[in-house]
């Protein structure tokens, strides 16, 4: 099987999908279009105070960039002190809201489920769903 490509998204806190970034090959990374595509503008934003809530995969990204902290190995969740859990908690039901979204996107314009074309062509696809999806509702 083929490893599917990697592309971020930016969604606000509503889960409103803004921007989509160009596909990169299918064993890359998360990060990877990120550090490319989208975290030197987010830099700015955390500088200005608006930190962005990203999941475990992004841990390293750099400044402002909020991710849960990983429990130890082996352990439980609950290994981790009672403020590093809550914070966890917080980080991850945020974002919940944002995953919902990337979720009905993905159900409303099935196209994105079921994409067996060049990895260059999906990004196209997934910005036509963005604006169709802002016109739809």
């Amino acid at each position: 099987m083929t490893p599917a490509p990697a592309t971020t998204a930016l969604r606000c806190l509503d889960g409103t999908p803004l921007w989509v970034s160009d596909v990169e090959p299918g064993s890359t990374p998360d990060i990877t279009p990120a550090r490319i595509h989208a975290l030197p503008a987010l830099y700015k934003a955390a500088a200005d105070g608006l930190p962005t809530l990203a999941d475990k995969g992004y841990i390293g990204a750099g400044i402002g960039i909020l991710v849960p902290v990983r429990r130890p190995k082996g352990r439980s969740e609950r290994a981790l002190h009672t403020d590093t859990q809550t914070t966890n908690s917080l980080i991850r039901g945020i974002r919940a809201l944002g995953e919902r979204a990337a979720a009905e996107l993905k159900q409303r314009w099935r196209t994105l489920q079921h994409v067996t074309i060049s990895p260059s062509r999906i990004a196209d696809i997934a910005r036509a769903a963005l604006v169709l999806n802002g016109i739809w509702k």
